[in-house]
């Protein structure tokens, strides 16, 4: 592992002074949807990765989740650690009341090593099919089977608009599916797409859930508010909101806007759910049932 690595471009850090929230955030709040990062010379990141970030440690997003107003959060496993998913566990393993995480493994994963997983806080995985293959979507579906008797999900990072027959493929597997910073696809396209379409007819059914997460990586627009990712996020919350959560995305890896501020992401949740109870549920209700708290 080359952490100067030239070739491979290397990321700003999250603003380091943020602000609470406009609205008033819900007791037992979660945050669905951040990463862990370092230290570098205990967790090495494979050399094939499409960026090399700062470290973010565990105890500086304890601050954001105390100045945010979050009591419970989700640590997902980031892709420049592969299957090597120790310092998301380890994490995870902090406060076992206060975490969950979401962890990356391969078709050779076994049950026993899936159970010691699940004890130490992991509810899912997550694939990453942006660029999936057939034999990518075989192994999703033989990793889905085996999770199925743990309860656990599937989340999945792929530009719902460039995946083939959506629909079809998930409501097929025999387990929920969560997808990623709201389906990851450009919302110049616009909600009429064939495979967003298809998300709120999975979510419509109960068969799907979406993190409303990652406006910046859909978004055609600079910086907060991203007004053009307000009729996605909505859309995604009226098909079913009681399949649909929130999340920081912390510490923002890898983004293609200027670093924005964590209190004006999320005053983003107060425009796309104005009506408190709604927000409320995507804020504690609906991660509670989720992610088993």
């Amino acid at each position: 592992m080359t952490v100067g690595n030239p070739q491979i471009p290397t990321c700003a850090g999250p603003d380091p002074v943020s602000r609470a929230p406009q609205f008033a955030m819900p007791p037992l709040a979660c945050d669905c949807h951040f990463h862990v990062f370092g230290p570098q010379e205990q967790y090495s990141m494979v050399p094939d990765r499409l960026y090399t970030p700062p470290e973010a440690s565990l105890a500086s997003y304890e601050h954001l989740l105390t100045t945010l107003g979050f009591e419970r959060a989700v640590i997902v496993q980031p892709s420049i650690y592969g299957t090597d998913n120790r310092a998301t566990l380890e994490a995870a393993e902090a406060d076992r009341e206060r975490y969950r995480a979401i962890v990356v493994v391969d078709g050779a994963v076994t049950e026993e090593q899936l159970q010691q997983m699940h004890d130490q806080g992991a509810r899912g995985v997550r694939a990453n099919l942006l660029f999936s293959g057939d034999k990518a979507m075989a192994e999703v579906r033989t990793i889905a089977d085996r999770i199925a008797p743990l309860g656990w999900h599937l989340q999945v990072l792929l530009d719902i608009s460039t995946f083939p027959d959506p629909y079809a493929y998930f409501s097929s597997l025999p387990v929920q599916t969560v997808f990623d910073h709201m389906g990851h696809f450009p919302v110049s396209k616009g909600i009429g797409t064939t495979g967003f379409q298809a998300l709120l007819d999975l979510m419509h059914e109960g068969k799907a859930w979406s993190k409303l997460s990652g406006a910046y990586r859909i978004t055609g627009q600079a910086a907060p508010q991203f007004d053009d990712v307000t009729p996605i996020a909505q859309a995604l919350i009226a098909a079913n909101p009681d399949q649909v959560v929130y999340g920081t995305d912390w510490p923002h890896p890898h983004i293609p806007v200027a670093m924005p501020n964590d209190g004006d992401l999320l005053d983003e949740l107060a425009l796309w759910a104005p009506a408190a109870a709604t927000r409320n549920a995507i804020l504690t209700d609906n991660p509670a049932r989720l992610y088993g708290f």
